[in-house]
């Protein structure tokens, strides 16, 4: 039997194989790597299928031309349907006309095509499991996440030869010009240096850093074309929030020292394992770190009851750890974060770009306030909901209640005893049903501290993950070391 040059598997493997296999394999993609620029001898690439490579643009003038051609294909299909309802005798709402199959599809090709901020915007919007939007409209945003479009060779080449300088492949035994991932901001490849480390090295697609201020506006114009923002709205800081947070994601020197930090934090917890940084392949563009196996925790749907519990469990430890032991959280609520090592049985951590630290007032008034929902004191969730900024003083006492009926629907796995389990519960259309009632009330616009929204993102990711995973999970008494102490 045949083996690849580098790791022994065999050929034909998922792993990495010799170019004779790559040559029989014949995916559209690898055809087009016949006149490769990492070609050495031997030629070593990756024979698995991948998504068709598209040059990034990377200029103001070509962004904006590609936002402008998709609210022109928007308003088109607004205008057409509009026309046929009213043909029909029914007068639909704007809303209506534009969150249609067809209008999310046109979105989620553009932005998968655009990449960079505008990507990054979508897929925050993809979060949802079909409880908010429907579920049509969800599974169609759910590409975002798997459906990225990697880098052409020759654009990757001049990205590594700007971060590294000419002449870097003579640092590596082999070099994947095949990404093993292909994310908003970046993608990522496997390579193995000459002193024998196995890499996964992050590379940022070119103009991203130069495009979030103006991406952020243009998705921003989009959703207020939508009008689905209640009106008196004030979106603006959490656009400025958006950009500064994006703009920290896009330095990948930052998130090398965020993903060495948290190495030290959990480097004595064997239930997670976070990559190694490698500080001497690391630029503002480039990541470096070790590479460590795992598969995608989305992809665990159908493992074993056990399996999902306990990656539910440890979601939820380090939930709690990062907001009460380190006061420092990755925010960033994507699924793809997160990968298994079924091996190991370690839940593997990715991407620390949104790393952000915790002030202790605000650790303190979540403790209160996980305290209070526990025992179901709902006065003292009022204060502290208050001093956490939920709402206003001044907020009408009927939108208060709103707020705590909703936080009191989220603390139902706090109170039950033993595995709230987050499959069969019906808890997320309750709190749908709730979150679509309080947007009708036009009149309460309120917009709680950029941190407590990041916090809440990252709660709401976890639950959505575990309702995705129909984790059994004891969430009760993972938390009451935390708030009996």
């Amino acid at each position: 039997m045949a083996v690849g040059r580098r790791t022994g598997q065999p050929v034909g493997a998922p792993e990495f194989c010799d170019i004779g296999t790559v040559r029989r394999a014949r995916t559209p993609y690898l055809r087009s790597m016949r006149t490769d620029p990492f070609r050495k001898d031997p030629p070593v690439f990756d024979s698995r299928p991948a998504p068709r490579g598209l040059a990034v643009p990377s200029s103001r003038i070509s962004r904006l031309a590609r936002f402008g051609g998709l609210a022109s294909g928007v308003a088109g299909g607004v205008a057409l349907n509009g026309a046929r309802e009213l043909a029909r005798g029914r007068r639909p709402s704007l809303g209506a006309l534009i969150l249609t199959p067809a209008n999310i599809t046109r979105l989620t090709d553009e932005l998968s095509r655009m990449r960079g901020a505008a990507m990054k915007v979508g897929q925050l919007m993809s979060m949802d499991t079909g409880d908010v939007l429907p579920p049509e409209l969800s599974d169609i945003l759910a590409r975002l996440r798997a459906e990225a479009h990697p880098m052409p060779p020759r654009q990757l080449k001049a990205v590594l030869n700007a971060a590294w300088g000419e002449g870097w492949l003579k640092r590596f035994e082999r070099f994947d010009a095949t990404p093993i991932a292909a994310a908003s901001i970046g993608q990522v490849h496997r390579g193995w240096t000459r002193d024998g480390r196995d890499m996964a090295i992050k590379v940022q697609y070119p103009g991203v850093r130069r495009s979030i201020d103006s991406d952020v506006d243009n998705v921003a114009a989009l959703v207020r074309m939508s009008g689905l923002l209640p009106k008196g709205l004030d979106v603006s800081p959490m656009l400025a929030e958006a950009k500064r947070q994006l703009h920290e994601e896009a330095d990948y020197r930052r998130e090398g020292a965020q993903l060495a930090r948290f190495g030290a934090l959990l480097a004595d917890a064997a239930d997670y394992a976070v990559p190694a940084l490698h500080a001497d392949f690391t630029t503002d563009s480039v990541l470096a770190m070790g590479f460590v196996p795992g598969a995608p925790v989305e992809r665990m749907v159908d493992a074993p009851q056990a399996e999902r519990d306990r990656i539910g469990a440890l979601l939820f430890a380090l939930l709690f750890r990062e907001l009460f032991d380190f006061r420092l959280m990755q925010t960033d609520p994507n699924f793809a974060n997160y990968r298994w090592d079924k091996g190991t049985g370690r839940l593997v951590l990715l991407d620390f770009g949104a790393a952000r630290a915790v002030p202790e007032a605000l650790a303190e008034n979540y403790r209160a306030l996980l305290r209070a929902g526990v025992r179901d004191d709902r006065e003292t969730m009022r204060e502290t909901a208050l001093a956490i900024g939920f709402f206003a003083p001044d907020t009408d006492a009927r939108h208060q209640a709103q707020v705590l009926d909703m936080m009191g629907l989220a603390f139902a796995p706090l109170r039950r005893g033993g595995p709230f389990d987050f499959g069969d519960d019906a808890m997320p259309a309750r709190m749908r049903d709730a979150a679509m009632a309080m947007a009708e009330e036009r009149d309460f616009v309120h917009v709680p501290p950029m941190d407590a929204l990041f916090l809440q993102r990252k709660i709401a990711g976890v639950y959505l993950l575990a309702s995705r995973l129909r984790a059994r999970v004891d969430v009760a008494g993972l938390l009451a070391p935390w708030i009996d102490a």
